[in-house]
């Protein structure tokens, strides 16, 4: 049922309302605007105040891994388990997103097309979630970083038929690995796993039938081909050397923000951690990429090791300790992230015709970004969300890094990093 929102502050995604109020529509945002310029079409409909408060556009999250379940060793159970297992999980996972303000998710790498089936599931009104972009089983060489995930490819055939293959079963984008990772043993991270000409196979092919490419990219070899490659996102993009140090590259950060390719560092609650930990500064150099002009989004890995997904809020904290402003950490997880995502005109903003995906949290995130985990309603596409808990706690830290529901266990922080260094 239509339905008006007040508060203190709206943050629509181009400004900050004072005093500002939303109508809600069946699915869609229906007006925004100063609550004294409410129109007298709208007086009528039920209303809910939120003083002390912040409305403002549900979150995004532009990297997931619905079917890894953030605890100790995600890539042993993701093994272990059947398909059918994956798909509740997946549903559990995708539910956890939900239940932290995370309206919608890029799922950028799980087995076969399971993400396909959590998509459709969603969108149809059959299971609770963000609104999801997916990825199937990312593109790696044979043996590669996640080959566990079924998308193993070698020749310039193998390729083209894998992102025609995905196509034909509906994905949103290709997720490609261009370098090695930290979670596949075996699999260095800084190891370029395809040529220039490979990924821009992989790339043209995508883009014949309207498909983005992100391009996993640890190391700078891989990082600057997937650059060249001309692929849509880069994730990670850490810089990172065979003796495991982070070696920033400004001229190709450079070409990246030239081409226009937007970079998603998955910076996620266990960032401070990893950095007392390893003594490197967990994206040290974002704010140098920002300044030469690329477009950084907000994504977490959610799923990887000890990285549960109702941690999302964490990431962002950590992003203004880097020394962004919260209202630009609130941009990449809300306007520049839906841009991303080729959303830009569906989501990511409160104005008439967007899609109602709307948090309200306690206090004001411009000034104490720690707001974003005092959340007080979800709705997702019209839709109120409960969680399953019953309420939101908003007595509570949230998801900040002292919730007793959100307690980063630094013992098997530690030891994942130890793995991961190894």
């Amino acid at each position: 049922m239509p339905e008006v929102l007040t508060a203190p502050r709206v943050m629509t995604g181009d400004e900050t309302v004072a005093d500002g109020a939303v109508v809600v529509g069946d699915r869609t945002v229906d007006w925004t605007g100063p609550v004294a310029a409410l129109p007298a079409e709208y007086t009528a409909l039920p209303r809910a105040d939120y003083p002390d408060s912040t409305i403002l556009p549900g979150l995004i999250d532009s990297h997931v891994h619905l079917g890894l379940d953030g605890g100790p060793n995600p890539v042993a159970r993701m093994r272990a388990e059947t398909d059918e297992q994956q798909l509740i999980l997946m549903l559990h996972t995708a539910r956890d997103l939900l239940g932290v303000g995370v309206t919608t998710a890029r799922d950028l790498g799980g087995r076969g097309y399971l993400t396909v089936a959590v998509r459709d599931a969603v969108a149809s009104g059959l299971a609770r979630g963000p609104r999801l972009v997916v990825a199937a089983s990312p593109v790696t060489v044979t043996g590669g970083h996640c080959w566990f995930m079924g998308g193993e490819a070698d020749s310039e055939d193998d390729l083209c038929r894998l992102v025609r293959t995905h196509h034909k079963h509906g994905t949103d984008l290709i997720k490609v690995m261009a370098t090695g990772g930290f979670m596949t043993t075996g699999s260095a991270p800084w190891y370029a796993q395809f040529t220039t000409a490979q990924l821009t196979l992989i790339a043209a092919e995508a883009r014949r039938v309207d498909m983005p490419v992100a391009a996993h990219a640890h190391g700078t070899e891989g990082i600057r081909r997937a650059a060249e490659a001309g692929v849509t996102t880069i994730e990670h993009c850490s810089f990172v050397t065979e003796t495991n140090e982070r070696r920033f590259d400004e001229q190709l950060a450079a070409m990246i923000a030239e081409q226009g390719i937007f970079v998603c560092p998955t910076i996620n609650v266990n960032a401070p951690y990893v950095t007392e930990l390893t003594g490197i500064v967990v994206g040290e150099h974002l704010a140098t990429m920002r300044d030469l002009g690329v477009r950084i989004i907000a994504g977490t890995d959610a799923g990887i090791d000890n990285t549960p997904h109702h941690q999302y809020a964490g990431g962002l904290e950590y992003l203004v300790k880097l020394g962004f402003r919260p209202a630009d950490v609130v941009a990449m997880a809300t306007t520049e992230a839906a841009a991303a995502l080729g959303l830009g005109a569906v989501t990511g903003r409160l104005a008439p015709g967007y899609e109602a995906d709307l948090i309200v949290v306690d206090g004001d995130p411009l000034t104490d970004i720690t707001a974003l985990g005092r959340l007080r309603r979800v709705i997702a596409r019209g839709r109120d969300y409960v969680p399953d808990s019953g309420r939101f706690d908003v007595s509570a830290p949230g998801t900040s890094f002292a919730s007793p529901d959100h307690t980063v266990n630094l013992d098997l922080l530690a030891q994942a990093t130890r793995r991961r260094q190894a």
